[in-house]
């Protein structure tokens, strides 16, 4: 079955990150915490959960009173689509295109080389098979 697609502004992405690392959090614990890492005012924190949770990103449930709101996406299905979005919007839909841009402004280390090339490996044997 398909997802449903949802977008995620900057700001939302910094409420989903509150939410994956260590979620559900009551809207209490989601306010201190971004507060803290962002310096985020309750009613910012609070209006941007509303939204996640019209869109879907997130479950608000009550629990003994109190709402509780969890991740209702995995961050890697995120992660995903944001990155098909902008190698489509950015790079004509081309990963060699978006990753020689990538390595032209920033250097590899030795181990991401090996990964990169670990990746290509498995990709091939999996194409031939």
């Amino acid at each position: 079955m398909k997802q449903k697609r949802i977008d995620l502004t900057a700001a939302e992405w910094q409420v989903m990150e509150c939410l994956w690392s260590q979620g559900p959090r009551t809207g209490r614990e989601t306010v201190a915490w971004l507060e803290q890492t962002v310096g985020w005012s309750r009613s910012t924190t609070l209006t941007l959960l509303r939204r996640l949770e019209q869109k879907g990103a997130v479950t608000g449930d009550s629990r003994d009173g109190v709402k509780v709101f969890a991740a209702a996406i995995d961050r890697e299905d995120a992660a995903l689509q944001e990155t098909e979005d902008l190698l489509q919007r950015a790079y004509r839909g081309s990963l060699s295109l978006l990753v020689s841009t990538f390595t032209k402004k920033q250097r590899l280390s030795q181990q991401e080389i090996d990964d990169l090339h670990a990746i290509l490996d498995g990709l091939e044997a999996n194409k031939d098979a």
